[in-house]
């Protein structure tokens, strides 16, 4: 299942069922699990853990050292879990030890050509990344988001559950959930109706989620009074609840 021509570390475990392509290079503190699949031209090094039923094309680059200029050569990780389509020319590095040491990628994520993940990114499961979007280091990214093409985030912020940013946004503020956001500097073009649909929410839940979205940036409140408004209607939608807490506990501030 390795073709002879691909340079794999005797010291990497490697499951039994993995294949591996020509030319690509494995380093010897690498872990990929069953059924993965990593095309030819890869370069996968440090303490990278990769698991099951991955697909990674040719030219991308996973687990290289931060660029970072605080970093030492500490023992840093990057860790992907299951069922990740990890497309052409995509980078992804491992973790600084002025974060938690680790990178880490969840499950079920598409991620297509181009993009670029830094050190000390945490990205959940079922998120799509869109050609060339890139992330910054610290950068978290909730379930079910998806980044237009050319989308760039800045560090540490994070964005919420379910949110979408358009092609080319440049996003300098954290984006609370289920918010679709454009532009440069990036600003809130009202909620991810399609994206909700798709994730089976009822019309009643999206209506209140509509309505949350407009107390919070249409109605002149004050934060705090719109949060107040926000976490009593969340009383009767749960869905509610993840997008109050999130503006609440913002610490960088929300995209406005």
């Amino acid at each position: 299942m390795i073709d002879p021509r691909a340079v794999v570390d005797p010291r990497a475990s490697l499951d039994s069922s993995v294949e591996v392509g020509p030319f690509s290079i494995i380093g010897p503190d690498v872990e990929i699990g069953a059924g993965s699949w990593v095309g030819p031209h890869v370069i996968i090094n440090g303490h990278t853990r990769i698991g099951r039923d991955n697909r990674i094309f040719q030219f991308s680059s996973l687990g290289e050292v931060p660029q970072d200029k605080k970093y030492s050569d500490e023992p840093t990780r990057l860790e992907i879990g299951d069922r990740n389509l990890i497309r052409e020319s995509v980078t992804i590095n491992r973790g600084t030890v002025q974060d938690q040491g680790m990178t880490r990628i969840g499950d079920d994520n598409w991620i297509m050509a181009y993009v670029h993940i830094a050190h000390d990114c945490m990205i959940g499961n079922h998120t799509i990344f869109a050609n060339a979007a890139s992330l910054a280091g610290h950068v978290v990214i909730d379930d079910y988001v998806i980044l237009g093409g050319f989308t760039l985030i800045s560090q540490f912020l994070h964005l919420g559950i379910n949110s979408f940013t358009a092609m080319g946004s440049v996003v300098n503020r954290d984006v609370p959930p289920y918010v679709t956001v454009s532009g440069h500097m990036a600003q809130p073009f009202g909620i991810n109706t399609e994206g909700l649909k798709r994730r089976g929410f009822s019309t009643k839940v999206i209506t209140q989620v509509r309505l949350a979205y407009k107390l919070l940036y249409k109605s002149k409140l004050r934060l705090e009074d719109a949060i107040a408004q926000i976490q009593a209607m969340a009383g009767d939608c749960a869905e509610l609840e993840p997008f109050a807490d999130f503006i609440k506990n913002a610490p960088r501030g929300i995209i406005r």
